[in-house]
């Protein structure tokens, strides 16, 4: 088990260098000089040269890229070109709404996700199967940006249950925060349970084939016992790896649900920095969210050998 955890660590933080590698060189490489976008068209040569040296950008490539590296391990990311304050500030903030907000909406999503497959599975080829999957196939079809725009005019203009945007925080209690990420949570959920419901119902229904749950049963157990406790465990090494792949889509779309309801996140700042060309604060984002997803994967890789030891075995 430790040799099987080492190697998914290793392959975890040469990932990372990976990652921080490609970030680094395709925001490098953008059209622009950030210096001129700060000083204004009319600012004069000498000015823009000044800021560029300054900031730093007028060092070798590889010397800002190991800046940057040296930076990263040790918790100094440097200044925002402008709002002039530290870059970790300015995420550590951001954070506070943007990690809820994915928590959330993949609670929702492994709720529904895990409801609707397990239940269309038991009850495959009857009604209710075909009723669910085709309300998954319209899930699927659905933009999370249009369907957040319904739920917005449906719970906040017509019912006036909801507020349509901005964040309550979280000094007035736990509650006011989580109301004013509700509907955010569930735009971004609804496609993602359409599709781990679909994903869901063929492991599960890949697995009730299988010879040791016609062996369950001739013995006698019930149908129910035999899901829950045989097959359910068998099916969930596909279901946890789609998982893993979600995570990663719902922390891309906060970028567009925090701009629609206007939500302090994360994703609002990654869009407000491209908007202003403030590259320092893009490429840590960036980078930051890149970690989240690797080592969320790396967490479902290292679950899959509880699930199924013979990973572990094989891999050894």
């Amino acid at each position: 088990m430790s040799v099987f955890v080492l190697r998914r660590v290793l392959t975890l933080l040469a990932t990372l260098v990976g990652a921080s590698v490609i970030i680094f060189l395709v925001l490098d490489a953008l059209p622009g000089n950030a210096a001129q976008m700060l000083m204004g068209a009319d600012a004069s040569a000498d000015a823009v040269r000044a800021l560029t040296v300054k900031l730093g950008l007028d060092q070798p490539l590889a010397v800002r890229y190991l800046q940057w590296i040296k930076g990263l391990l040790v918790g100094d990311l440097g200044n925002s070109y402008v709002y002039g304050t530290p870059v970790f500030s300015l995420i550590a903030e951001r954070l506070v709404l943007t990690i809820p907000l994915a928590i959330m909406s993949m609670l929702i999503t492994v709720v529904l996700a895990l409801s609707a497959g397990i239940y269309t599975a038991a009850n495959h080829n009857k009604l209710a199967d075909v009723g669910v999957m085709s309300l998954t196939q319209i899930g699927i079809a659905l933009p999370n940006f249009w369907f957040a725009i319904l739920l917005v005019l449906l719970f906040a203009v017509r019912l006036q249950w909801l507020s349509a945007g901005g964040f309550a925080g979280w000094d007035d209690g736990i509650w006011p925060g989580l109301k004013s990420l509700l509907l955010p949570s569930i735009s971004l959920a609804v496609v993602q349970a359409a599709i781990l419901a679909r994903v869901t119902r063929s492991a599960v229904l890949d697995v009730l084939r299988e010879d040791f749950v016609r062996t369950a049963r001739a013995k006698g157990l019930g149908k129910r016992e035999v899901l829950w406790s045989h097959v359910l465990r068998n099916a969930m090494i596909p279901v946890m790896t789609v998982m893993g792949l979600q995570f990663a889509n719902l922390l891309a779309g906060t970028i567009v649900i925090e701009n629609v309801f206007y939500l302090p996140g994360l994703g609002r700042l990654i869009f407000q920095s491209i908007a202003n060309r403030d590259l320092i604060v893009v490429r840590n984002c960036v980078m930051l969210l890149a970690a989240m997803v690797v080592i969320v994967n790396f967490v479902v890789d290292v679950l899959y050998a509880f699930i199924d030891p013979r990973i572990k075995v094989h891999d050894l």
